[in-house]
């Protein structure tokens, strides 16, 4: 028997302490809720969680871009919508006009009614935008040049984009009305008869069929984003589902986990308060 090394309390003391890390990774693990805590806990697990929630996060911005996104669309077609109204009841003027029941005095009448509603037409196309950007022209200043392509990014690639249609350019000019603007703010028999009035008809049914045409590509748009957007919220699901079963904790089996480590702590300190004291047994061998 040998008292300058006690083996079996090294023993001892070294399976109480792998017990007490244990204990303290259980006990680490329980209290954030993670598995992986740090890149020791599994390494390759941590890069793969890490990956999938780089993606989540960015899944999770195009669908706010996708929202707003939609949000612009539809500020574009209400205002197109207003607009599209604004000619029906230009059309009923000029019909209105073009018999010959209504006098020339009516017609100046009528004229600048017509005028004033192509001037609400330029209006909204210059007032109509979205956080700034003008949707029914070049810009809110320019009435001359048409809109450029509106291009949004929905997903974490360069090429995930969803793009508008180019040369929307809802104005009085843009939807070819400017002669009929300056003939009916003039009103005079020269340029605003009943002929001239039922030669107008034909450029304002022509402007709602091209007005028509912008508002259905919007709506085009709004339909792709919308189908993105629930496309989109379900592959986020999934991801983050994924990245749950690599890096949180199973709270049933680490607290049975913990429970043994805990058990084994107690057990590991008393069979090194034993340890200890077998070595009085060598006072014995001296009596």
């Amino acid at each position: 028997m040998r008292i300058n090394t006690n083996v079996a309390s090294l023993n001892s003391q070294e399976n109480a302490t792998s017990t007490q890390n244990n204990l303290r990774n259980s006990l680490e693990k329980l209290s954030s809720g993670l598995r992986i805590n740090k890149a020791s806990d599994d390494a390759s697990g941590l890069a793969i969680a890490d990956k999938l929630r780089t993606q989540a996060n960015s899944i999770g911005q195009s669908i706010s871009n996708g929202n707003s996104a939609v949000a612009l669309t539809q500020i574009a077609d209400k205002a197109m919508a207003e607009q599209s109204n604004i000619l029906d009841i230009v059309k009923t003027k000029l019909i209105q006009a073009a018999t010959d029941t209504t006098s020339q005095e009516g017609r100046e009448a009528i004229g600048k009614d017509v005028s004033k509603l192509l001037d609400q037409i330029n209006n909204i196309a210059s007032q109509t935008n979205y956080n700034g950007t003008t949707l029914l022209q070049a810009d809110a200043t320019i009435s001359g040049a048409a809109g450029t392509a509106l291009t949004f990014q929905m997903g974490e690639t360069t090429n995930d984009t969803i793009t508008t249609t180019a040369g929307v350019r809802s104005n009085a000019s843009g939807l070819d009305l400017t002669a009929l603007k300056s003939a009916a703010a003039s009103g005079t028999s020269a340029v605003f008869d009943a002929a001239a009035s039922r030669g107008y008809m034909a450029a304002v049914d022509t402007a709602l069929n091209t007005l028509n045409g912008w508002r259905a590509d919007f709506g085009s748009t709004q339909n792709q984003l919308e189908s993105a957007v629930r496309n989109q919220m379900t592959q986020q699901t999934n991801i983050k589902a994924a990245e749950s079963v690599i890096r949180d904790v199973d709270y049933a089996a680490e607290s049975a986990n913990f429970n043994k480590q805990n058990i084994i702590a107690q057990a590991g300190t008393y069979a090194m308060s034993q340890s200890n004291a077998t070595q009085q047994n060598v006072l014995r061998l001296l009596q």
